[in-house]
C-alpha cells in the first residue's frame, strides 16, 4: 500500500502543477455565460454589424474588431478570421470604404492601426503588417520634448487608446523601442492621474470617477503588464498603480457583480462597458498572479456572470453609456443615455471572453 501511494505522489504533483491560476473560478459556468459560445456570438455579430457614430470607423469599432480577431485566434476559428479580414479589406488605402480611414493625429483616430497590425500577426500578411506600423510610426513622428507623444492630452480613456498602438507593433515586430514607448507614457499618465483610492478622474480638471473612462485605464494597464517582461525598468511602476487601482474597484463592485456609472455614486446606474473592463482587468491579474486568486476569483467570476446577462437574444450588451466627452459638470454624467448594441460595450464584453479563454 505505501508503494502504491508514493508512485502516486509524482501523479498528484503534475496534477497540481497543471492547474493554472483561476481554474477554480472560471470553469462550470452557468447557462448562456460560457465564453466560448458568448464570444462567439459576439464575434459572429459584430461580423454582420453596420458602422456605428461616425462617418469614420470609430475607436469603439475599432476595439470590437480587435477583439474579434483575437477571439478568432484563441479558439481557432479561421472561417471567423477570414469574414473579419473581408470586412476590412475595403478599408485599406485605396478599397471601397477609404474615405473612411480616420485621418486626424488623435489618439481616437490613430488606434485604427490595431487592426491590421492583428491581421498582419495572424496572416504573416506584410501588406497589413506595414500599414499597420505606418500607424504606430505616424503616433510618434513629433514627440513632446519629453519624449512622450504629440497625441498626448491627459484623458484618461488614453491610457489604453494611445498605449495599445505601440503595444501591437511591438507584438508585431518585438521592436523595443515600441514597448519602451508606450510603457513611458503609461508612467506619465499615472503619475499625473491616479488619485489615492487608486481610481482616476476622468481628466485634470474633471473631478469625478466615470466608469468607463476608468474602464479604459483598467484594460490598458492590464494588456500592457501581460507583455512587459519582469526586468523593464517601468514594469514595477505600472503594476503598483494597477494594483492599487484593481483595490479601489473592489471596493465598489456592486452586490450584482456590477460597477456603477459613476463608480462612487450608488444612486448611479449599473453600466455594462465599464463592468465588462473592470471585469477583464480582474480575469487577467488573477491568471498571470498578480492578483491574489482567492479575493479577486470570486469578483472576477461574479463580473462576467453579471456581463453576461447584460447580454439580450440579438446577441447586443444592454445598458451602455453612450460616447461621453468631459466635463466639470456632474449632472452632465447623471444624465448620460443608456445604449443597447453600442460597440463601446461589444468591444469589452468580448474582451472578457478573450481573457477567460487566454
Amino acid at each position: 500500500m505505501k508503494l502504491r501511494i508514493l508512485a502516486a505522489l509524482p501523479l498528484f504533483a503534475t496534477a497540481l502543477l497543471a492547474q493554472k491560476p483561476g481554474d477554480k473560478y472560471f470553469t462550470n459556468w452557468p447557462e448562456n455565460t460560457d465564453p466560448k459560445v458568448v464570444g462567439k456570438k459576439l464575434a459572429d455579430h459584430f461580423v454582420v454589424s453596420p458602422h456605428q457614430y461616425t462617418a469614420t470607423i470609430h475607436y469603439s469599432e475599432v476595439g470590437a474588431w480587435y477583439g474579434s480577431l483575437e477571439f478568432s485566434k484563441l479558439t481557432g476559428d479561421t472561417e471567423l478570421r477570414d469574414k473579419l479580414i473581408k470586412k476590412f479589406e475595403p478599408l485599406m488605402p485605396g478599397g471601397a470604404e477609404e474615405s473612411r480611414i480616420p485621418q486626424r493625429r488623435h489618439v481616437d483616430d490613430s488606434i485604427f492601426g490595431i487592426v491590421p497590425i492583428e491581421i498582419g500577426i495572424l496572416t504573416k500578411d506584410e501588406k497589413y503588417a506595414s500599414y499597420g506600423k505606418s500607424w504606430a510610426d505616424r503616433q510618434w513622428e513629433n514627440p513632446q520634448p519629453d519624449g512622450l507623444s504629440a497625441e498626448t492630452r491627459y484623458w484618461i480613456d488614453d491610457m489604453y487608446m494611445l498605449t495599445i498602438l505601440q503595444l501591437q507593433e511591438y507584438r508585431a515586430s518585438g521592436d523595443k523601442k515600441y514597448l519602451d514607448r508606450t510603457a513611458k507614457e503609461m508612467v506619465s499618465y499615472l503619475d499625473k492621474l491616479q488619485q489615492p483610492n487608486g481610481l482616476f478622474h476622468h481628466a485634470p480638471d474633471v473631478p469625478f470617477f466615470w466608469g468607463r473612462g476608468d474602464g479604459w485605464v483598467a484594460v490598458g494597464m492590464a494588456e500592457m503588464l501581460r507583455d512587459l517582461p519582469d526586468n523593464h525598468p517601468d514594469r514595477a511602476r505600472i503594476l503598483k498603480g494597477y494594483k492599487l487601482m484593481m483595490a479601489g474597484l473592489l471596493k465598489y463592485q456592486g452586490k450584482d457583480g456590477m460597477w456603477r456609472e459613476l463608480i462612487d455614486k450608488d444612486d448611479a446606474w449599473p453600466e455594462s462597458s465599464s463592468s465588462a473592463m473592470f471585469t477583464y482587468a480582474f480575469i487577467t491579474g488573477v491568471k498571470n498572479g498578480w492578483l491574489p486568486e482567492a479575493e479577486y476569483g470570486p469578483a472576477a467570476r461574479k463580473g462576467w456572470i453579471a456581463v453576461a446577462g447584460y447580454i439580450d437574444q440579438n446577441s447586443d450588451i444592454t445598458q451602455v453609456c453612450e460616447g461621453t466627452g468631459k466635463k466639470n459638470d456632474l449632472a452632465y454624467y447623471y444624465a448620460r443615455r443608456r445604449r443597447t448594441g453600442d460597440f463601446h460595450g461589444q468591444e469589452a464584453a468580448i474582451w472578457c471572453t478573450n481573457a477567460l479563454l487566454r
